[in-house]
């Protein structure tokens, strides 16, 4: 896998007045953050909050009424998945999103697209330099499946696998397109306690050893203060908080809106 250059401090990604809308309903309301490069970042809020929304304006799938996303110290404007993918932006999703007839192997590699060269004649025949590419990208995807400790299921259809299992093959199809950013909607969510101190560790050793910058949404509050750098807080899809895990814990609207008198 690729290790990232990083330099603290420097912001990789920033949102400014994002404002998002379907017809009478405002999913997010004049919110501002950024994401700092090799941080992770965490965004929590009840149900409804607006938390995936953002992370669909941020990869492209949303294109918000008003505000600006600054990426790389670029503004975008109207942004397809598919070039938020080629810039680096790499996301998992609340429901596992995999192709379940095919196996553990294949699912990751389809994570490769982007960086395949190949015209289709020639991958087709698997032929030439089709042949060395494919080898390539293979051996990669078998460092990704080493690094998340999955060999043992490589060659199993993803349909056969329990909940906890897909979702780190999910997360290896988006660690295969080497990205910069990676977005992570509730990595945990319906998984037991085991299973989430697994994906606790391939989180973080994604963000220590490779310098990949994570924003992730995970409702395990637990989870979130032990590996967040920053928390943002969302409600209503408004901005109630944002700063150090201690600060957002002890911020008296994140308190009443979210938390509970009883954490």
């Amino acid at each position: 896998m690729t290790e990232q250059t990083v330099n603290p401090g420097e912001v990789l990604l920033e949102v400014e007045d994002i404002s998002l809308s379907f017809g009478a309903v405002r999913a997010i309301s004049d919110v501002s953050f950024d994401i700092k490069k090799g941080e992770i970042r965490a965004i929590i809020g009840p149900n409804g909050a607006g938390k995936t929304s953002m992370l669909n304006c941020i990869n492209g799938f949303y294109h918000p009424q008003q505000g600006t996303i600054t990426y790389k110290g670029q503004k975008r404007s109207q942004m397809k998945p598919y070039e938020a993918a080629a810039q680096g932006i790499a996301r998992t999703f609340q429901n596992v999103a995999l192709f379940r007839g095919m196996t553990t192997l294949d699912n990751i590699m389809t994570g490769r697209n982007l960086k395949m060269k190949s015209g289709l004649f020639s991958s087709m025949l698997w032929w030439g330099s089709a042949q060395k590419e494919e080898l390539e990208h293979r051996r990669y995807v078998e460092d990704i499946i080493d690094f998340l400790e999955i060999e043992a299921i490589r060659k199993t259809p993803v349909g056969r696998l329990p909940y906890g299992l897909q979702k780190r093959v999910e997360l290896g199809r988006a660690l295969a397109a080497e990205p910069e950013l990676l977005l992570l909607d509730e990595p945990m969510a319906g998984m037991n306690l085991e299973e989430k101190e697994d994906m606790c560790r391939f989180i973080l050793d994604v963000n220590d050893e490779f310098g990949t910058t994570i924003c992730l949404i995970e409702h395990d509050m637990g989870v979130v203060m032990d590996i967040s750098d920053r928390v943002m807080v969302l409600d209503y899809g408004g901005k109630i908080g944002d700063g150090l895990p201690e600060e957002v814990r002890s911020n008296q609207k994140v308190i009443d809106a979210y938390l509970g008198g009883g954490h």
